[in-house]
């Protein structure tokens, strides 16, 4: 299941030249002499993600004014550029101090080609085991080892609604569909009322977090997560069923979409010119930096037929093998993962805390349904966001994906899921 990262380099070393991020030493100002910095690599180069950056950094200069910070944030939505320049760096043995990864899944490429260090003794000095749930401990354990410390929660079974909009078709918002089938005749009305796209919709990645939505409102809890063990069969009657609903919400969407990253589309939603847009709960920051207010002008839900279940993923931090400066990237790590720093953070980017001990009542609205569902309600890891699967094999996923946004074939995507599983369970 996990491969080479020699190859997931070759793979991904065209994305590099998107970055405008040369391999050489100190290309992000850093000086491997200097013990008093650390290069923080992120894929949160704007909008609210780079708010929530920024005041999480604000902690750390607080927390240790003696170590400057050097961003070596990539734009683009979910990481891909990123991804693609990290891959190469650590391929040329030039890794940052630290770098963001989703956890779960997405790590085992790293830990498979032996590029992480494992973090489990300084979980033991900063007590995070007794504050973190057992349930994000699991997903963060890899062979006993523990590579990775989350700076946050985020829900991927969030359906965005602006009110009005509903409203004005004759839809409560306050009620959710019962099931996806439910939900597109919702749509319908929308289409039917005048609402030109009902469902906002953004490029390949946000295609594929729909996806997963559907998948999850179909299989279930059980039955989605087998996917990823091989438990469930991708061509099973309950896939092709998503698939093709999938294919039937694919009709509401904003003709745009393939070109739009995720922000733009929720923006077309605040903007009042969809009813839904399906994204993690990152798109929260959005509406209040918008001046909207969750009840009135937008309100949430899980995804029709995911209700009890919150789909998981959780931004993390590593320590790569070779880090110019080690001591000062655990500095980051106690940072990132503090009472003070998740809660600056979190505020910020419309995510939840990891730690079980931080208060509610420090959140808003939205946060606390998350925060009470996370608790509470039956977790699935993330495909889109690399909880679930491999970086290989969530990339042959996403390669699958965006060719159907084009040829609408449903049968030549269920072939193209099955091969994809049994490359990445062979």
């Amino acid at each position: 299941m996990r491969k080479s990262m020699s190859v997931l380099a070759g793979a991904l070393a065209v994305g590099l030249a998107l970055t405008g991020c040369s391999s050489g030493g100190g290309s992000n100002g850093s000086d491997p002499k200097d013990p008093n910095q650390v290069e923080v690599f992120t894929w949160w180069a704007s909008g609210s993600e780079k708010v929530g950056l920024d005041a999480l950094v604000k902690v750390f200069n607080e927390q240790y004014p003696d170590i400057e910070f050097i961003n070596a944030a990539v734009a683009g939505g979910a990481g891909s550029n990123a991804k693609a320049a990290l891959a190469s760096r650590l391929e040329a043995s030039n890794p940052p101090d630290t770098f963001q990864a989703h956890a779960g899944a997405e790590l085992s490429d790293y830990i498979a080609a032996d590029q992480l260090q494992d973090l489990s003794s300084l979980y033991d000095d900063l007590g995070l085991t007794d504050v973190f749930p057992d349930s994000l401990i699991e997903r963060l354990t890899v062979d006993g080892k523990i590579y990775s410390v989350p700076s946050n929660i985020h829900r991927a079974n969030v359906t965005w609604v602006n009110t009005e909009v509903l409203k004005g078709a004759g839809i409560d918002p306050t009620k959710a569909p019962a099931d996806i089938d439910a939900w597109i005749a919702d749509l319908q009305k929308l289409k039917d009322s005048g609402v030109d796209s009902p469902l906002a919709l953004g490029t390949e990645w946000t295609q594929m977090q729909l996806l997963e939505n559907v998948l999850i409102a179909d299989l279930g809890a059980d039955g989605y997560g087998g996917l990823w063990d091989g438990s469930t069969k991708w061509d099973s009657p309950e896939v092709k069923k998503a698939v093709g609903q999938y294919d039937q919400l694919l009709d509401f969407v904003n003709s745009d979409y393939t070109g739009l990253d995720w922000d733009a589309a929720t923006q077309i939603l605040i903007d009042g010119n969809a009813g839904y847009n399906v994204m993690g709960d990152w798109a929260e920051a959005a509406f209040t930096q918008a001046g909207q207010t969750w009840g009135t002008e937008y309100t949430t839900w899980p995804t029709p037929g995911t209700d009890g279940i919150f789909d998981f993923l959780a931004d993390s931090f590593t320590l790569p093998k070779g880090a110019p400066h080690e001591k000062a990237a655990k500095d980051w790590l106690t940072t990132i993962s503090s009472e003070e720093g998740q809660k600056a953070f979190n505020v910020a980017k419309g995510s939840i805390p990891a730690r079980t001990d931080a208060d509610p009542a420090d959140y808003g609205d939205y946060q606390k349904t998350a925060i009470d569902s996370f608790a509470n309600d039956t977790i699935v890891s993330s495909l889109a966001h690399g909880a679930a699967a491999s970086i290989a094999w969530s990339g042959d996923i996403s390669s699958a994906v965006g060719k159907f946004g084009s040829d609408r074939d449903q049968d030549a995507l269920i072939t193209a899921l099955v091969a994809a599983a049994d490359k990445a369970l062979s």
